[in-house]
């Protein structure tokens, strides 16, 4: 009895100390134009989430690619930014769309890119704004199963989680930007950043570019996280 129980203890506090392990997930964005860079991120060790641009020429052979090497694949969707001028993109849903037009937007940029586990918002500080487009996405996103919505997070001023929420859609909000700044000194201080993070909340979601400097980064630094007390996990693990 006194060994069952001794047993139980040591378990109970086994699975303690696991679910404590601050966990980080990566996700790179923009892929679907450079080839060998696409290929050199979906090589990056460990469960790396790949979110690939609808109207990519590439798009189609990277996220098939990236499927079977067991990456997450993730439709990184073009929603209107606020100084979108002459830089609006293919797919991308804006907010002269009547409420149809949004769906078929959505449903050519799912049937672009193949083996979609999740939506992530590619630009979208104009829209993230609006709770009526918004939710004709989220309402869209909730019409199939199994998809999530990782809110990328380029305004202060994103009502993404609220809709996503009143709609019925899990989805979660990245924390750090890797490299708005490609200096490999830069991105260094934020993957730093993404870490703390994670060692103060319990998780980190990090979004990074298929830039050389990040990727060699990462390459160099993913290996070390498990023995610095981390767990990288699969972006859709820390989804609410």
């Amino acid at each position: 009895m006194l060994r069952r129980l001794s047993a139980l203890i040591l378990l109970f506090f086994s699975a303690t100390a696991l679910a404590e392990v601050p966990r980080v997930a990566i996700i790179i964005d923009d892929l679907g134009y450079h080839l060998a860079n696409g290929k050199r991120a979906i090589s990056l060790p460990g469960p790396v989430a790949m979110s690939v641009l609808p109207s990519a020429p590439r798009a189609r052979t990277l996220a098939q690619q990236a499927h079977a090497n067991g990456k997450e694949v993730l439709l990184h969707l073009p929603l209107q930014a606020y100084d979108d001028d002459d830089r609006a993109e293919p797919a991308e849903i804006v907010l002269d769309m009547s409420r149809a037009r949004v769906g078929d937007t959505f449903q050519q940029a799912l049937e672009a890119v193949p083996h979609v586990v999740g939506i992530n918002s590619h630009r979208g500080s104009l829209l993230t704004r609006h709770p009526g487009h918004m939710a004709w996405l989220m309402q869209e996103i909730a019409a199939r199963e199994q998809l999530f919505f990782i809110d990328s997070f380029t305004t202060h001023q994103s009502v993404a989680m609220q809709i996503a929420e009143e709609n019925g859609v899990d989805a979660v909000r990245r924390d750090i930007f890797l490299d708005p700044d490609k200096d490999p000194g830069a991105i260094a201080r934020e993957f730093e950043r993404l870490k703390e993070i994670a060692r103060k909340r319990g998780y980190a979601i990090g979004i990074g570019h298929p830039y050389p400097a990040t990727l060699e980064l990462l390459e160099k630094e993913l290996p070390r996280l498990a023995e610095e007390g981390f767990k990288l996990v699969r972006v859709s693990e820390l989804v609410k």
